[in-house]
């Protein structure tokens, strides 16, 4: 497989494999940008994201001749997950590619203000700024199915079996990586420790610290907690498990968050890892009917970047989820239009009003995957459910009954921090006419 060299604009224009000309590109087909990250200290997570998103479109346009009789066009401009080079893709793409996908929080941040000033819709599903759900202060920027607190709020659920008194006088641990992605769980986490009165210890794990944490775990060792949150990424998981292994760290006391829960860092320690949990907002179902027409219309075809094999990923089925919110919300823009043709202010009206429900999924073939939820004007993110999986050994397997955050304990602090950013970065434009 190639992979591009990094600030490259990969071309994957999904037209049959057929690759036009950029006039006939503006004419006949939607172009959607991903600001992926193949390569860097991240690329074993970046991969197969991409690879989903990719597949799930060029499934569309061999399948169905595209979206209502328009092709998409999909292209990736290499960050190696750099924050800086994710800044220059978003200028060099924006101009063709009617939504943004930024990936990391540090990157969603750095194009945040970029987008709104030139009406891009800014789409970033489970990641990102958790605040920016508030849509009327965020008007260009979307992050559903579910935000980085409702998922904070889930981790706490799940470890207290659903009574959060339980953690009064308990010791847990966040292990996360030193960088804004990392560092998006605390605030919420210390307003969970000041009313529930458990001790909250941050250990933080540099990039080159990533694949050697003997340090942190010889930290943690000490201090004994009765919980460690894993809020890691690429190699970072992967040097966790190693080292909760080597330290005799139970592995049911470790849980991670969705970018915890790479099968193949799990396939690496095999029976070693089993009982550790991640939280996903997709479960795996590679009977799927989408799952299967992707196998059908694209790797038996022999288009795909990926093995066979590899569709049974979390992560590869993630990305694939990732490409139908986008094709939903332009779907939802082309009939409320009545344009076969949308532009990015019309594709954010779809982001908007997105309503991804039991008959919807089944439409789609992604019955079982993904959680119902729905977006509006004041609500950006949708809110829907997770669920806890256990690593079983060999692979990961459902753990729990579907999750719900406490939203009254998020939505004042969500509130507090996107009138924060809004007056930081004032004179912000917000959406005057979401009437709360």
């Amino acid at each position: 497989m190639k992979t591009p060299s990094k600030m490259s604009l990969l071309p994957v224009v999904l037209l049959s494999g057929a690759m036009l000309s950029a006039p006939a590109l503006a004419q006949d087909a939607i172009g959607i940008a991903n600001l992926a990250f193949r390569t860097g200290p991240f690329a074993a997570a970046g991969t197969p994201l991409a690879d989903g998103q990719r597949d799930y479109m060029l499934m569309l346009n061999e399948r169905d001749g595209g979206v209502n009789g328009i092709k998409l066009t999909y292209s990736e401009c290499e960050t190696g997950f750099s924050t800086d080079k994710a800044a220059e893709c978003y200028d060099r793409t924006k101009a063709t590619s009617i939504v943004t996908q930024p990936w990391s929080p540090g990157a969603t941040l750095a194009i945040l203000p970029k987008a709104a000033a030139d009406k891009r819709p800014i789409l970033a599903p489970g990641y990102g700024f958790s605040a920016m759900a508030e849509g009327k202060v965020f008007p260009w920027a979307f992050n559903p199915p579910v935000t980085y607190w409702d998922g904070t709020s889930m981790m706490l659920k799940s470890i207290s079996g659903g009574n959060l008194n339980s953690l009064r006088g308990k010791k847990i641990v966040l292990l996360h990586l030193d960088a804004p992605y990392g560092e998006e769980p605390i605030p919420l986490l210390q307003e969970y420790s000041d009313t529930f009165g458990f001790t909250l210890l941050r250990i933080p794990v540099g990039v080159k610290e990533m694949q050697s944490q003997s340090t942190q775990w010889q930290k943690i060792a000490s201090e004994r907690p009765d919980f460690v949150l894993l809020w890691g990424w690429g190699a970072m998981n992967a040097g966790a498990f190693a080292e909760a292994i080597k330290t005799g760290f139970s592995m049911d006391k470790l849980v991670g968050i969705w970018w915890s829960g790479h099968d193949e860092d799990l396939k690496a320690v095999g029976a070693a890892g089993k009982g550790y949990r991640t939280l996903s907002w997709n479960l795996p179902a590679s009977n799927a009917g989408v799952m299967q027409d992707i196998r059908k219309y694209v790797v038996d075809a022999g288009t795909s970047l990926t093995s066979a094999e590899e569709l049974d990923q979390l992560f590869y089925q993630r990305g694939v989820l990732i490409s139908m919110l986008s094709v939903e919300a332009i779907k939802a823009a082309q009939e409320h239009f009545d344009k076969r043709i949308i532009n990015a202010e019309q594709l954010r009206w779809g982001l908007e009003n997105l309503k991804i429900d039991a008959d919807r999924l089944v439409s789609v073939g992604a019955e079982g995957m993904i959680g119902t939820f729905s977006t509006s004007c004041d609500n950006h993110a949708g809110h829907a459910a997770a669920w806890m999986l256990s690593w079983d050994g060999e692979k990961f397997v459902k753990a729990s009954d579907a999750l719900t955050a406490d939203r009254a304990m998020i939505a004042p602090l969500a509130e507090l921090e996107a009138r924060k950013y809004a007056e930081t970065h004032a004179p912000w434009a917000m959406n005057e006419d979401c009437k709360l």
